[in-house]
Parts: C-alpha cells; structure tokens; sequence
C-alpha cells in the first residue's frame, strides 16, 4: 500500500450474476464496451478488485448493490426474497475476505416493515454495517410516514442508511432531452440533495434522533446551502414538523463521503458546513477510477490529522467498524 493513512471506502459496488437485468437500465445509453468493462469489475470480488484496493490504500471495502436493484421490482414478494437472498451472496462474498470487506444490506423498500427485518438480520446475523438504498421506491420517499418503523429500528440498530443516486420517479420538464445534465452530471444530484432535505424539513430525524443518514458527493451541495436553508425555513411561514432550523440536523443527523467529488473546494466546504467527524472516504468503484479520489485526499492541503479521520477513523466511528 501507498505511504498514506490507511483507507476505509463506503460507495463500492458489486452485482450478483443474477442482478444484471435490474442494473441494464442505469447504464442504457453508455458504450458497450463501457458497459462490459463495469459489469466485469462489478461482479468481481477477487484478484482485480483486490489489487486496485491495494494500489490506492484501502484496507477495507464496504461492498453495496449496484441500483437500483429490487427497488424496482414491481413484485414485493418477490423484491423481498430477492433482497435476502443478495445479502446471503454478499455475506458468503465477504468471507472469502474477511479482512478486506464489509457489507451494506440491500432492502425491498416497497415493505418498511419487511424492510426493518430484514436490516437486522443483516446487521445482527450477517454482520453487516448498515444498508445503502437506491432512491425513491416506486414513487416513494423516505420521509414518508410509511417508512416509521424502518426508522425507528435503524435508530435502535446504530445502522447508517447510505442514500444512493438513483432515477427520480419522472424526469424533471427542464431535464427532458438534455442527455448530458441527465443522470450523474446533474439529474442525480438534484433528485439525491431533494430527497435529503424532505428528510431534514419534514422532520424525519426530529422523529428518529438517532438515525443517521449518509450521502455521498460530498453531500449532494447541501453543506453548501446550510445558511440559505435555515434563512428560507424561518422566513416561510407553512407548519413544519421540526423544532430546529435545517442545518442543526444536517449536523447531527447527515454524514457524507467524497465519492466522485475530488476537488478541495467542496471538500473544504463540507469539513467546515458539517464538521471534520461527518466526511469520510468512497472511491465508487467501478463508476469512478479509484485512484483519483486517492490521489486526491492523499495530496489534498489539509492536516494529517483531517486525512487520517476523513481516510478511516470517521468510518471507524460511524459504522463501527474494527480496524486490525
């Protein structure tokens, strides 16, 4: 490994070969041969996934489904056993490495309560540290009175919910034709940052203190915003379910990792908006090169002691995860 601090990475994907019809849609349009070269590594978990961990310093991989997975299985029965039965080929994965991965859950989100289970299941039986959801299900967005109990046993569990890009339900009108703003260059942040902040406005975490949220993007521009969202939400006068202004729970509630945003200008901006403790370490392997984002941090002007906590100690921390 490279002389710098030890990496722990929170946005890395994998498929099961069985996964690869819910995952075509997410990369329609893209050249073939990019295709193949990303469902190569994706379903790969030794040899050339294990050496580009070692070339850039990442000691320990937390591994997630390439959305959107069966959040976009119309059948919940069927999302639900399939959700399982992911999370079984993960954990089996896994083992085959125990030092170098961990795993986020993947969940049937059109049943909250299925959903809960199956989230300590993982985290209970599978040692799992969390999950990572692709966006809004079916329409659906975690603010939703619905989603409760899902929260509620997150919050009980210590579980992290890593919220993912994913397609919004309809494409936004200004976006409509505009191939190049759609999906990661834009479309994803907008409909990602939006879902968040029904989650902060709406009250989500006045109702589950103890849930912890995480985006990556260096958080999708919302440490940009604290200021102007706090000045919005006293000057609006509609009822609002929070007692604290916008940024108290971005603060306390939301974590956020650099993947795909290796730029010391954002990096900055989150490090002083949420606080050295909320910003950690993704490479979002194999939708980004991962030595850019090492590169990046492993040059980045800031304090030793920044770089160690934003390369590993914050992700220790966050998801409980036990550094040898």
């Amino acid at each position: 490994m490279p002389d710098s601090p030890r990496k722990v990475a929170l946005e890395e994907h994998y498929l099961p070969p069985d996964y690869l019809d819910y995952w075509a849609p997410s990369v329609a349009g893209l050249p073939e041969k990019a295709i193949e070269n990303l469902k190569r590594r994706l379903l790969d978990f030794g040899d050339e996934r294990l050496a580009s961990m070692d070339k850039t310093g990442i000691g320990i991989a937390v591994l997630s489904l390439a959305g959107p997975g069966v959040q976009s299985e119309p059948d919940t029965a069927v999302a639900t056993r399939r959700a399982a039965e992911s999370n079984d080929y993960l954990a089996k994965r896994m083992g085959e490495h125990p030092d170098r991965y961990r795993g986020f859950a993947h969940l049937a989100m059109q049943d909250p309560n299925g959903a809960a289970d199956e989230l300590e299941r993982c985290v209970r039986e599978l040692g799992f540290c969390g999950a990572l959801i692709n966006g809004q299900t079916q329409g659906h967005y975690l603010d939703e009175d619905m989603y409760t109990p899902f929260w509620e046993r997150a919050a009980d569990l210590d579980a992290p919910i890593y919220l993912h890009p994913a397609d919004p339900f309809r494409t936004y009108h200004a976006l409509e034709g505009q191939l190049q703003l759609r999906r990661p260059a834009w479309e994803w942040t907008v409909e990602t940052g939006t879902h968040a902040l029904r989650m902060i406005f709406n009250g989500t975490f006045e109702r589950h203190p103890g849930a912890t949220l995480v985006l990556g993007h260096m958080g999708e521009t919302i440490p940009y915003q604290l200021w102007r969202f706090d000045s919005r939400a006293a000057f609006n006068a509609s009822p609002t379910k929070r007692k604290e202004p916008p940024s108290f729970y971005a603060r306390r509630n939301l974590k956020v990792t650099i993947s795909g945003m290796c730029d010391l200008p954002p990096l900055q901006c989150a490090l002083d908006a949420l606080g050295e403790g909320s910003v950690m370490y993704a490479a979002d392997y194999p939708f980004e090169e991962p030595e850019a984002a090492s590169e990046f941090l492993d040059n980045a002007p800031i304090s030793e002691s920044t770089r160690e906590a934003v390369c590993w100690s914050n992700a220790a921390t966050v998801f409980n995860i036990e550094l040898s």
